[in-house]
């Protein structure tokens, strides 16, 4: 079943962000744009390829007003020795939460049979409400400059009702209204 256009998760959870263990909970994402990153453990292989992308996107998605969150399902102190220990994880300044007791994994449907998170990319609404959602098998890591684009255009269809964006839509090309003239004609 898809999570499209359902309410994101109630969680309270630790993370690592910029030096310091805080509290994230769904409270704090409400009123503003979102992006979850799942992956699966710290240490590993893949992951901090895909953390240290993010990162490189984090000023332009900020500027869009997007928080980015990454999740997997280590503690957040893991999360600090990673950090502490990793060149290219130590880049990172969004916060590095910690799901050790799978609430955000299982409220997202990421969780694999193995304890795990799968690489679960997820756009979420002001209003709580996921728009987007990707999910890759472990081998396959995610290329972040894609979400840029994807927040436009969630950004763009929440602001102008009625109208959609076709594919390989970029901010300010046209945008298609979904009506009986245009059926067959695209």
């Amino acid at each position: 079943m898809s999570l499209i256009g359902k309410e994101m998760v109630d969680f309270q959870a630790q993370a690592y962000h910029q030096g310091e263990f805080i509290t994230v909970s769904s409270d704090d994402i409400k009123g503003k744009w979102a992006i979850f990153c799942f992956y699966p453990a710290d240490f590993s292989f893949v992951c901090p390829t895909e953390l240290g992308d993010l990162q490189d996107q984090y000023e332009e998605l900020t500027s869009l007003g997007v928080e980015v969150y990454s999740v997997s399902t280590d503690t957040h102190f893991v999360h600090k020795a990673w950090h502490d220990e990793s060149d290219v994880v130590g880049t990172i300044t969004f916060p590095m939460i910690g799901d050790p007791s799978h609430v955000l994994s299982q409220g997202f449907d990421v969780l694999g049979e193995d304890g795990l998170a799968q690489r679960g990319t997820f756009i979420v609404d002001p209003d709580g409400i996921i728009q987007m959602m990707e999910i890759n098998a472990d081998g396959i890591g995610r290329d972040a400059s894609t979400l840029i684009d994807k927040i436009h255009a969630a950004q763009y269809v929440r602001e102008h009702p009625g109208e959609v964006c076709p594919a390989k839509w970029k901010e300010g090309a046209e945008t298609l209204t979904p009506s009986l003239d245009l059926v067959g004609k695209i």
